[in-house]
């Protein structure tokens, strides 16, 4: 679901601005949508660290954050700007994806 380009060919429904505070409000939608669904969590904490920087404890701000090159380019593969941010229910829909993939992957073919 990439979203659907509205009259000014905008992508209607992705923030695709540079603007911090429009990004931090779609980071912070996906945030939301992810903490009200408690059989996420351990998948959404696990992926937090999957997709962090390698040595992420030694560089400020020790969080563990995805590189910001590998963020750029997923945001540009998905929204067509690397500046975008995610869809909340493309985030939900991605940890579900990622908590049923080892199930899936060991089903005899």
């Amino acid at each position: 679901m990439a979203g659907v380009r509205g009259s000014g060919g905008s992508v209607v429904g992705v923030s695709n601005t540079s603007d911090d505070l429009a990004g931090s409000r779609g980071w912070a939608a996906a945030v939301l949508a992810v903490a009200v669904r408690p059989a996420l969590w351990f998948t959404a904490i696990r992926q937090v660290f999957v997709l962090a920087r390698r040595g992420w404890w030694h560089r400020p701000p020790f969080l563990p954050l995805p590189d910001p090159d590998y963020l750029a380019f997923r945001m540009q593969t998905a929204y067509g700007d690397p500046a975008a941010s995610p869809v909340a229910a493309e985030v939900v829909g991605y940890l579900r994806w990622c908590r049923a993939w080892p199930k899936v992957a060991r089903q005899p073919h």
